[in-house]
């Protein structure tokens, strides 16, 4: 199985090779548009060498949003996207937009927009409860993906990933710690799981076999009462038989309730807190030993659950995870995964891919500090690769989301 730099389908299209740019929050869209900033930082990951880079995050509605600098799909928005797509293909690489709704992760103050949860739920991102969604509302949301999509393609998007993850909405419509309804889309799995379906199957309708559609799916949330590794298998083999997807990305953690399952390694607190306005940051210290927990960093350290994924499922996975070097890369096509996704690693080094190619020895020089979580307030970034320093976006509260993996 040490084909991991030969070209690979992923469903309609055809990668260089079978590693992708996990979508990572980039902190470079001031204006909630693309700009030269975000087009370099993709561009220079593609000339990197990997196969596709995947742009964090596309909202599919000014409310879902984690803070209002955050990129939201409208025809405004489209150039801008068109520019950095046509950056990344002349570097030989596919460009992959992140779509999807924070839901109880988004801001509401800094958005002017409610937050959504599934059940009545105080946010503590806008310090503001969050409004319970109505089946119109839902139908809504599931078409305001289609439109997304819709604008993706024309942006020249190669592949689409549905955010299904983290607990954002549908993750926390999935969720029975956080979805207590009792209509249609609450109570038992096959409803806590319908969002995400038809969402899905939207995304599919909207783009054809044009564009190849993955989602980021969490095999847990990490905090009991939540979604366990048993259901998330359930929705997986749900959303396998429906046919809208080509692959799944497989995800653990909550940016609501317990971020570092997804991260792994230092938990950087100190850092975290002096990156938050002064009252926030009071807030933090106090409770940031329980919400920025630590766990031990190892390669491929979601691996373990994966494999469940990969005994049950035939569709297409991305091993996501602790992914730094080409040994890991190997193993994780030996055991089945057709994909692997790299993060933190490309921060540190972006042209890690083409060193690796040319010297199978090569190791990462990312040594898990997660130090590069708070720099998603002044552009996600290695803090031993220091860059240019963008503006602050005062964000007021952590929301470290795809920040890093």
């Amino acid at each position: 199985m040490n084909d991991v730099f030969t070209p690979a389908r992923l469903g309609p299209i055809t990668l260089r090779n079978r590693v992708i740019k996990a979508a990572t929050f980039e902190g470079r869209t001031p204006d909630a548009l693309a700009t030269d900033d975000l087009t370099a930082f993709h561009r220079e990951v593609a000339a990197g060498g990997v196969g596709m880079t995947t742009v964090a995050y596309c909202a599919v509605a000014p409310g879902g949003r984690t803070d209002r600098h955050q990129i939201w799909m409208r025809p405004e928005a489209v150039a801008g996207l068109r520019k950095l797509t046509d950056a990344v293909h002349a570097e030989g690489a596919a460009a992959s937009a992140q779509i999807g709704h924070a839901g109880p992760v988004a801001n509401a103050a800094s958005n002017r927009a409610p937050a959504l949860a599934p059940s009545p739920l105080f946010s503590p991102l806008g310090m503001r409860a969050a409004k319970v969604p109505d089946a119109h509302d839902l139908r809504e949301l599931v078409a305001a993906h289609a439109n997304a999509a819709r604008l993706a393609e024309q942006a020249g998007f190669d592949a689409l990933e549905i955010h299904f993850g983290h607990n954002y909405l549908v993750s926390s419509f999935l969720s029975p710690l956080l979805n207590r309804r009792k209509d249609a889309y609450g109570g038992s799995l096959a409803n806590r799981a319908r969002l995400a379906r038809e969402i899905a199957c939207a995304v599919r309708e909207a783009v054809g076999d044009r564009l190849a559609v993955t989602a980021k799916l969490n095999m847990e949330d990490g905090r009991r009462g939540g979604l366990t590794v048993p259901d998330s298998l359930q929705v997986a083999a749900w959303l396998e038989a429906d046919g809208a997807l080509d692959a799944l990305e497989l995800t653990a953690g909550s940016s609501l309730l317990n971020p570092m399952l997804l991260f792994h390694g230092d938990a950087p607190r100190r850092s975290f807190a002096n990156a938050l306005p002064v009252p926030v940051r009071w807030g933090f210290r106090l409770a940031g030993r329980a919400f920025l927990k630590e766990y031990p960093y190892r390669d491929a350290y979601l691996l373990e659950r994966a494999r469940h994924f990969r005994r049950e499922l035939t569709m297409p996975l991305i091993l996501l995870g602790g992914i730094t070097d080409l040994d890991t890369m190997v193993r994780a096509r030996t055991e089945g995964f057709d994909f692997v996704a790299m993060g933190r690693a490309l921060l540190r080094e972006p042209n890690l891919l083409r060193r690796i190619q040319s010297d199978a020895s090569t190791r990462s020089a990312c040594v898990h500090c997660n130090e590069c979580m708070p720099t998603i307030y002044t552009g996600t970034r290695c803090v031993y690769r220091p860059s240019r320093p963008a503006e602050p976006l005062h964000l007021p509260l952590l929301s470290p989301k795809e920040s890093t993996r």
